[in-house]
């Protein structure tokens, strides 16, 4: 390979991961901008490595025709490992935050980008420029399609500590109103006990459970805890 050629490679392999990784970067995501350069440049490379592992293989064969049978050069091995080793640096990028798991698009196009990159660096073109603007295209486009048309929920825990018990029913009159679904309930204290502290004290006891919820996706939880926080006979509600 010649060396005008490498160097148009790489370039390729900066500019395909700049673009991807600049929109990563603008939305504030864990990989961005050099991250995902470094990737794409590196899948280059090992591309560029195996074609010169399988040229300098060629030449020492047709100099030595009897290392024809000892002498091997696997092509798709080393763009294997590439492929395997990125998931650990995506699986870096996803993080479960309140109840939330973010990070799962960006893990993708860390992983789509050293892809492309072992195209760059296997010389294949169109299909490196295909690929970019399907991503590029993914990432932008598809992103706002996605925001406007498609109805998405995510799942939040919220903790909520309560004195009247009659606020379980107002809570549920407020998750059907928001069109929030709750999937659990874990109470954290004994009804039991509190009906015998309730009967043998007149201060008032409160009562603390966990809530799993489904909530829409143009609902975010900060907006539930602030929601719940005004109704009355709440002591505190929190994210999980």
């Amino acid at each position: 390979m010649q060396e005008y050629e490498i160097l148009i490679r790489l370039v390729i392999a900066i500019a395909v991961g700049g673009l991807i990784g600049y929109e990563r970067q603008l939305t504030n995501r864990p990989a961005g901008f050099r991250t995902h350069i470094l990737v794409c440049v590196g899948a280059a490379v090992v591309s560029m490595i195996q074609i010169e592992t399988i040229e300098q293989t060629k030449e020492m064969i047709l100099l030595n025709p009897v290392l024809a049978n000892s002498l091997k050069a696997d092509i798709g091995r080393m763009g294997a490992q590439v492929i395997t080793g990125v998931g650990f640096l995506g699986a870096g990028t996803i993080i479960r935050e309140k109840g939330l798991v973010k990070g799962l698009t960006t893990a993708a196009s860390v992983w789509v980008v050293a892809c492309i990159g072992l195209a760059v660096g296997l010389g294949m073109y169109f299909i490196t420029v295909a690929a970019t603007v399907g991503v590029f295209a993914s990432l932008v486009i598809l992103k706002k399609v996605e925001d406007k048309f498609i109805d998405k929920v995510q799942a939040i825990d919220i903790d909520i500590e309560y004195i009247d018990k009659e606020f379980t029913k107002k809570m549920q009159k407020y998750f059907n109103m928001k069109n929030i679904t709750v999937t659990n309930i874990k109470f954290i204290n004994n009804d039991n006990n509190l009906d015998e502290v309730a009967a043998t004290k007149e201060e008032a006891v409160n009562i603390r459970s966990i809530y799993t919820l489904e909530v829409p996706k143009y609902i975010t939880g900060t907006r539930v805890v602030q929601d719940l926080c005004r109704k009355k006979g709440v002591v505190q509600v929190k994210l999980v």
